[in-house]
C-alpha cells in the first residue's frame, strides 16, 4: 500500500520561512497550534478538517497555493445559503479616499457574513488560520460573492493604496479565495504578472481568453486558492495583481477571507497603541460603516452591523445602537 502523500518541498520551505517571519509574534505569546498525527490541528482546536498534504504550489512569484477540497460540498452549500440573504452590488475602495464606490471594474454581487456567525463558519475561520499560520483576529469577516454570466472583476490588488483602510489592520497581506461551486466555463482567477505564466498549458479548449493572459486557476467546488499580496517583509507585491475572469457559462459562487498584517478587530493607530480600545466601546470599526448604514444594512445585516447578545457588531455607532459613553455587555 502506498504511503501518504507528503507536502511539496517548496511548501515546507515556505512554512519554515513564514514561521521565522512570525517568530516575533510567537515570542509575544501568539499560540500557533502544531499538526498532530491524530488528524486535527492542535490539541485545543478540535477536528477542523485541515490536511496540509492536499496543498500544492501554484506560483512562487507571487506566492500562491491551491488546497484541493478545502471545503466539503455541504460547507460550500451552507455558505451560499448564508450569502444569498443580503446580496448587493459589489463595490471597490477608492484609491484616494478609501471610500466604497460603484465601479464597472467589479460587477459581481456580494454580502458579508458575521465573524463566527455559526458553528460551520467558525470552523472554516479556524481552518484558514491553521493553514495560513495567521491569527484569526487578522481576518476580515468572510464575504460571499456571486457572478452571473458576463460578470467579472478586472485586474486589481488586494492591498490598499489609501491610508484610511491601512489603519484597519494594515494591508491585506493574504487572501483565501474559496470556490463554492463549479463553473462550466470562465470565472477563472488569473494573475497577469505572475512569473512562469507562459509555462502553464492552456491548449485543451477549456480556458477562457481572459485566463490565457496570465497564470490562472479554475474555480472548482471546495477548492481554495491562497495567495499573498505582501512579501515576507510586509512590503506589497505588485506581482499579486489578479482578476476574476468573466463567467461565460454557468454561475460562480466564491467566499473570500482577506487577512491583514495586524488585528482587524479594531482600528489601530499610533495614538491608540498607547491608549488601546476594544470593540466593547461604542464606535465604528470599519470605514464603510456610515455608507452601509445609509443603505439600510443596520436592518438587513443586524449580526454584522449591530451584533448579537455575545458579540458586538462593527457599526453600532452608525446604526445608533449605542451611545458614546456606553459599553457592550454580553
Amino acid at each position: 500500500m502506498a504511503g501518504p502523500k507528503l507536502p511539496s518541498f517548496s511548501f515546507l520551505v515556505f512554512l519554515f520561512v513564514f514561521a521565522l517571519f512570525c517568530s516575533d509574534l510567537v515570542s509575544s505569546g501568539l499560540h500557533i497550534p502544531l499538526w498532530n498525527s491524530g488528524g486535527s490541528y492542535g490539541e485545543d482546536e478540535g477536528d477542523i478538517g485541515f490536511d496540509p498534504t492536499k496543498v500544492t504550489q501554484v506560483s512562487w512569484r507571487p506566492r500562491a497555493f491551491i488546497y484541493k477540497g478545502f471545503l466539503t460540498p455541504e460547507e460550500c452549500d451552507h455558505l451560499i445559503k448564508l450569502g444569498k440573504v443580503n446580496l448587493e452590488k459589489s463595490m471597490v475602495a477608492d484609491n484616494e479616499s478609501g471610500k466604497s464606490v460603484n465601479s464597472n471594474v467589479r460587477t459581481s454581487s456580494g454580502s458579508f457574513l458575521s465573524r463566527r456567525q455559526d458553528a460551520i463558519v467558525a470552523r472554516i475561520e479556524k481552518r484558514i488560520a491553521a493553514w495560513t499560520f495567521l491569527p484569526e483576529e487578522n481576518g476580515e469577516t468572510i464575504q460571499i460573492l456571486n457572478y452571473k454570466v458576463g460578470q467579472k472583476y478586472d485586474a486589481h490588488f488586494d492591498y490598499f493604496h489609501d491610508k484610511t483602510n491601512q489603519q484597519l489592520g494594515g494591508h491585506r497581506m493574504a487572501t483565501a479565495l474559496m470556490y463554492l461551486a463549479d463553473v462550466a466555463k470562465g470565472g477563472e482567477t488569473v494573475f497577469p504578472n505572475a512569473e512562469g505564466k507562459h509555462l502553464q498549458p492552456k491548449d485543451d479548449g477549456t480556458w477562457s481568453d481572459c485566463a490565457k493572459n496570465g497564470l490562472a486557476v479554475k474555480p472548482m467546488k471546495g477548492d481554495t486558492l491562497l495567495f499573498f499580496s505582501c512579501h515576507l517583509n510586509a512590503t506589497t507585491d505588485p506581482l499579486s495583481l489578479h482578476a476574476s475572469c468573466p463567467v461565460i457559462e454557468g454561475e460562480k459562487w466564491s467566499a473570500t477571507r482577506w487577512i491583514h498584517l495586524r488585528s482587524f478587530q479594531r482600528p489601530t493607530t499610533a495614538k491608540e497603541d498607547n491608549n488601546p480600545k476594544d470593540m466593547t466601546e461604542c464606535g465604528d470599526y470599519n470605514v464603510l460603516c456610515s455608507h452601509w448604514a445609509s443603505r439600510g444594512e443596520c436592518q438587513k445585516n443586524v449580526a454584522y452591523m449591530i451584533g448579537t447578545a455575545d458579540v458586538p457588531g462593527y457599526c453600532r455607532k452608525s446604526c445608533h445602537a449605542c451611545s458614546p459613553t456606553s459599553k457592550f455587555a454580553a
